[in-house]
Protein backbone atom coordinates (compact mmCIF):
# COMPACT_ATOMS: atom_id res chain seq x y z
CA UNK A 1 0.00 0.00 0.00
CA UNK A 2 1.15 3.61 -0.26
CA UNK A 3 1.85 5.14 2.49
CA UNK A 4 1.75 9.25 3.34
CA UNK A 5 3.91 10.99 6.42
CA UNK A 6 1.93 11.90 8.92
CA UNK A 7 3.69 12.52 11.97
CA UNK A 8 7.26 12.80 13.12
CA UNK A 9 8.48 11.35 16.91
CA UNK A 10 5.97 9.81 18.22
CA UNK A 11 6.32 6.55 20.42
CA UNK A 12 6.13 3.30 20.09
CA UNK A 13 3.50 2.40 22.89
CA UNK A 14 1.47 5.64 21.96
CA UNK A 15 1.50 4.64 18.25
CA UNK A 16 0.05 1.17 19.08
CA UNK A 17 -2.47 2.63 21.52
CA UNK A 18 -3.53 5.37 19.08
CA UNK A 19 -3.56 2.42 16.30
CA UNK A 20 -7.01 0.79 17.76
CA UNK A 21 -9.45 3.44 17.62
CA UNK A 22 -8.74 4.68 14.22
CA UNK A 23 -10.50 5.15 10.74
CA UNK A 24 -7.89 5.01 8.44
CA UNK A 25 -4.90 2.61 9.21
CA UNK A 26 -0.93 3.70 9.83
CA UNK A 27 2.28 1.82 9.28
CA UNK A 28 5.22 2.72 11.71
CA UNK A 29 8.97 3.12 11.02
CA UNK A 30 11.22 4.21 13.21
CA UNK A 31 9.35 6.98 15.21
CA UNK A 32 7.80 7.86 12.09
CA UNK A 33 3.63 7.58 11.37
CA UNK A 34 2.50 6.79 7.39
CA UNK A 35 -0.85 7.09 6.55
CA UNK A 36 -1.84 4.45 4.04
CA UNK A 37 -3.36 5.09 0.97
CA UNK A 38 -6.29 2.96 -0.89
CA UNK A 39 -5.58 0.16 -3.03
CA UNK A 40 -7.26 -0.35 -6.56
CA UNK A 41 -9.33 -2.93 -7.84
CA UNK A 42 -6.45 -5.20 -9.49
CA UNK A 43 -4.31 -5.16 -6.34
CA UNK A 44 -7.19 -6.50 -3.99
CA UNK A 45 -8.35 -8.69 -6.16
CA UNK A 46 -4.81 -10.39 -6.62
CA UNK A 47 -4.68 -10.26 -2.48
CA UNK A 48 -7.87 -11.84 -1.99
CA UNK A 49 -7.25 -15.01 -4.80
CA UNK A 50 -3.88 -15.30 -3.41
CA UNK A 51 -5.37 -15.46 -0.03
CA UNK A 52 -7.89 -17.91 -0.42
CA UNK A 53 -5.31 -20.50 -1.57
CA UNK A 54 -3.46 -19.97 1.37
CA UNK A 55 -6.11 -20.23 3.73
CA UNK A 56 -7.24 -23.44 2.70
CA UNK A 57 -4.02 -24.88 3.11
CA UNK A 58 -3.38 -23.76 6.40
CA UNK A 59 -3.44 -26.76 9.24
CA UNK A 60 -5.02 -26.28 12.42
CA UNK A 61 -4.05 -23.53 14.69
CA UNK A 62 -2.50 -21.29 12.00
CA UNK A 63 -4.43 -17.99 10.39
CA UNK A 64 -4.43 -15.93 8.00
CA UNK A 65 -5.48 -12.00 7.06
CA UNK A 66 -5.41 -9.34 4.69
CA UNK A 67 -4.44 -6.83 5.68
CA UNK A 68 -6.11 -6.38 8.68
CA UNK A 69 -3.78 -7.48 11.48
CA UNK A 70 -0.54 -5.82 12.03
CA UNK A 71 3.01 -7.34 12.17
CA UNK A 72 5.46 -5.74 15.05
CA UNK A 73 9.43 -6.29 15.01
CA UNK A 74 12.15 -4.67 16.47
CA UNK A 75 15.18 -4.40 14.30
CA UNK A 76 18.89 -3.51 15.24
CA UNK A 77 16.66 -1.26 18.49
CA UNK A 78 14.07 0.37 15.78
CA UNK A 79 10.46 -0.41 15.81
CA UNK A 80 8.24 -1.25 12.71
CA UNK A 81 4.47 -1.91 12.90
CA UNK A 82 3.05 -2.23 9.38
CA UNK A 83 0.13 -3.94 7.39
CA UNK A 84 1.39 -6.39 5.44
CA UNK A 85 -1.31 -7.51 2.08
CA UNK A 86 -1.44 -11.25 3.80
CA UNK A 87 0.47 -13.12 6.74
CA UNK A 88 0.06 -15.87 8.21
CA UNK A 89 0.92 -17.57 12.09
CA UNK A 90 0.47 -20.24 13.87
CA UNK A 91 -0.03 -20.72 17.60
CA UNK A 92 -2.35 -18.54 20.08
CA UNK A 93 -1.06 -14.80 19.98
CA UNK A 94 -0.82 -14.31 24.12
CA UNK A 95 0.44 -10.58 23.49
CA UNK A 96 -1.50 -7.64 22.07
CA UNK A 97 -4.32 -8.96 20.04
CA UNK A 98 -3.85 -6.05 17.63
CA UNK A 99 -0.59 -7.69 16.34
CA UNK A 100 1.36 -10.29 15.00
CA UNK A 101 5.22 -10.81 16.50
CA UNK A 102 5.40 -14.28 15.13
CA UNK A 103 4.65 -14.78 11.30
CA UNK A 104 5.84 -17.50 9.14
CA UNK A 105 4.63 -15.74 5.77
CA UNK A 106 4.11 -12.33 4.75
CA UNK A 107 3.02 -11.37 0.88
CA UNK A 108 2.92 -7.85 0.17
CA UNK A 109 1.60 -6.79 -3.83
CA UNK A 110 3.30 -4.20 -5.20
CA UNK A 111 2.13 -0.88 -6.81
CA UNK A 112 4.53 1.89 -8.49
CA UNK A 113 4.48 3.52 -4.76
CA UNK A 114 5.29 0.59 -2.74
CA UNK A 115 8.08 -1.19 -4.52
CA UNK A 116 10.64 0.40 -3.43
CA UNK A 117 9.95 0.14 -0.11
CA UNK A 118 8.55 -2.97 -0.30
CA UNK A 119 11.95 -4.42 -1.58
CA UNK A 120 14.15 -2.23 0.72
CA UNK A 121 12.50 -0.98 3.92
CA UNK A 122 10.37 -3.94 4.86
CA UNK A 123 12.60 -6.62 3.02
CA UNK A 124 15.30 -5.49 5.51
CA UNK A 125 12.56 -5.21 8.49
CA UNK A 126 11.18 -8.68 8.05
CA UNK A 127 14.36 -10.10 7.95
CA UNK A 128 14.79 -9.19 11.26
CA UNK A 129 11.72 -11.22 12.32
CA UNK A 130 12.65 -14.58 13.39
CA UNK A 131 9.94 -16.70 12.61
CA UNK A 132 9.24 -16.31 9.45
CA UNK A 133 10.02 -18.49 6.65
CA UNK A 134 9.59 -16.92 3.13
CA UNK A 135 8.42 -13.24 2.08
CA UNK A 136 6.44 -12.96 -0.96
CA UNK A 137 6.35 -9.79 -3.21
CA UNK A 138 3.88 -10.01 -5.96
CA UNK A 139 3.87 -7.58 -9.08
CA UNK A 140 0.57 -6.46 -9.98
CA UNK A 141 0.69 -5.89 -13.35
CA UNK A 142 2.60 -8.51 -15.21
CA UNK A 143 2.42 -12.44 -13.68
CA UNK A 144 5.82 -12.25 -11.98
CA UNK A 145 6.81 -12.86 -8.52
CA UNK A 146 9.81 -13.02 -5.91
CA UNK A 147 10.33 -14.96 -2.86
CA UNK A 148 13.02 -14.42 -0.23
CA UNK A 149 13.74 -17.70 1.75
CA UNK A 150 14.61 -17.61 5.43
CA UNK A 151 16.53 -21.13 4.32
CA UNK A 152 17.88 -19.36 1.25
CA UNK A 153 19.55 -16.51 3.55
CA UNK A 154 16.76 -14.47 2.37
CA UNK A 155 18.39 -14.46 -1.87
CA UNK A 156 15.78 -13.73 -4.27
CA UNK A 157 13.98 -16.49 -6.21
CA UNK A 158 12.31 -15.31 -9.19
CA UNK A 159 9.01 -16.93 -10.51
CA UNK A 160 6.89 -16.45 -13.88
CA UNK A 161 3.04 -17.07 -15.02
CA UNK A 162 3.99 -20.90 -16.46
CA UNK A 163 6.02 -21.53 -12.85
CA UNK A 164 4.96 -23.34 -9.96
CA UNK A 165 5.94 -22.14 -6.26
CA UNK A 166 6.03 -24.08 -3.22
CA UNK A 167 5.17 -22.48 -0.04
CA UNK A 168 6.77 -24.18 2.76
CA UNK A 169 5.64 -21.84 5.49
CA UNK A 170 2.18 -22.84 4.58
CA UNK A 171 2.66 -26.10 2.72
CA UNK A 172 1.03 -24.71 -0.63
CA UNK A 173 1.84 -25.77 -4.22
CA UNK A 174 0.55 -23.17 -6.84
CA UNK A 175 0.90 -22.39 -10.54
CA UNK A 176 1.47 -18.65 -10.48
CA UNK A 177 -1.26 -17.84 -12.87
CA UNK A 178 -3.51 -18.88 -10.39
CA UNK A 179 -2.84 -16.45 -8.58
CA UNK A 180 -4.02 -13.79 -11.40
CA UNK A 181 -6.93 -15.95 -12.34
CA UNK A 182 -9.11 -13.14 -11.47
CA UNK A 183 -6.97 -10.65 -13.50
CA UNK A 184 -5.99 -12.56 -16.69
CA UNK A 185 -6.98 -10.05 -18.90
CA UNK A 186 -5.14 -7.19 -16.93
CA UNK A 187 -1.96 -8.75 -16.70
CA UNK A 188 -1.28 -9.82 -20.06
CA UNK A 189 -2.20 -13.81 -19.57
CA UNK A 190 -5.17 -14.00 -22.09
CA UNK A 191 -2.87 -13.40 -25.12
CA UNK A 192 -2.76 -15.24 -28.34
CA UNK A 193 0.67 -16.33 -27.69
CA UNK A 194 3.41 -17.42 -25.07
CA UNK A 195 4.69 -14.53 -23.06
CA UNK A 196 8.56 -14.15 -23.58
CA UNK A 197 10.49 -14.09 -20.23
CA UNK A 198 13.12 -11.91 -21.40
CA UNK A 199 10.70 -9.09 -22.30
CA UNK A 200 9.15 -8.92 -18.75
CA UNK A 201 9.76 -6.23 -16.49
CA UNK A 202 9.60 -5.89 -12.94
CA UNK A 203 11.12 -3.13 -10.65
Amino acid sequence: MSRVLQQEHIAFDEYLADERDVDIRSEYVNDQVYVMADTNEQHNTIVGTFSAHIEINLRDGCRAWQSSMKVVGDNKGKHFAYYPDIMAACGENTGNQYARTNPLLIVEVLSPSTMRTDLTEKLENYKSIDSLLEYVVVSQDTPFLRVFRHRNHWQSEAYYADDTLMLESVGLEIKIEHIYRRVRKEVGLDVPFPMDKSKQKFM
